[in-house]
C-alpha cells in the first residue's frame, strides 16, 4: 500500500452534516446506535459536556472517517460498570479509542489500521501508557484491522461483557494485563 498522509482535525459544528451522513451509512449503523443519538453524543463532546475528544481523520487531504479518544476513569462508576463490568478492571488513567471509516468503499483497504497506528503514536507522545479499543467481537473486519494496528485481546477480560472484545495496544500490555 502506498504511504498515506493522515491528519486529525477536532470535530466542529461544520462537520455535523458529514457525521450525520456517515452515521446513517449501513456499515456504520450495524455497529453504532441510532444516528441522531450518536450525533447528539458527539455534539456534547464538542460543546464540552463530555471529556471525549472527537476527530475527523483525513487521508491524503480527504475527510475519511471518525476517531475519538475517551478517558476510562470518568466511566468507572456504578452506572457504567453495570453494563460494562470490564471498566473496573482497567487502570483509571487508561484511554479508549473508537474509529469508523466514513464511506463503505474505503473499507478493507488498510486505512483503519494505518489511522489507528498514527493515532496511537500521537496518544503515546501525549503520555498515554494504557490504550484500549472495544469492538464487537462479531465485527471481524474491525478486529482484524485493530490487530494489524498492534492491538491484542486482553485475556482476563474475554467474555466479561456480551458484544465487547477488549483489546489493548501491545506496547501498553503491562499497564492493563499484568
Amino acid at each position: 500500500m502506498t504511504e498515506l498522509h493522515i491528519t486529525f482535525e477536532p470535530v466542529a459544528e461544520k462537520h455535523y452534516p458529514l457525521l450525520k451522513r456517515w452515521l446513517n451509512a449501513p456499515h456504520i449503523r450495524q455497529w453504532w446506535g441510532d444516528p441522531d443519538i450518536e450525533l447528539g453524543y458527539i455534539i456534547d463532546m464538542v460543546e464540552g459536556r463530555d471529556t471525549t475528544r472527537p476527530n475527523i481523520f483525513h487521508v491524503n487531504g480527504e475527510p475519511t472517517g471518525y476517531i475519538q479518544v475517551w478517558r476510562i476513569g470518568p466511566h468507572q462508576t456504578e452506572d457504567w460498570s453495570k453494563d460494562n463490568p470490564w471498566l473496573m478492571d482497567l487502570p483509571s488513567h487508561a484511554v479508549g479509542v473508537d474509529l469508523s471509516i466514513g464511506e463503505a468503499e474505503k473499507l478493507a483497504k488498510g486505512i483503519g489500521s494505518a489511522v489507528l497506528r498514527r493515532f496511537v503514536a500521537m496518544l503515546k507522545a501525549e503520555g498515554h501508557t494504557a490504550i484500549i479499543i472495544d469492538p464487537d467481537p462479531a465485527n471481524g473486519r474491525a478486529v482484524r484491522a485493530y490487530a494489524k494496528a498492534g492491538f491484542k485481546p486482553v485475556p482476563n477480560l474475554a467474555g466479561r461483557t456480551d458484544g465487547v472484545l477488549i483489546m489493548q495496544h501491545d506496547s501498553t500490555a503491562n499497564e492493563i494485563n499484568p
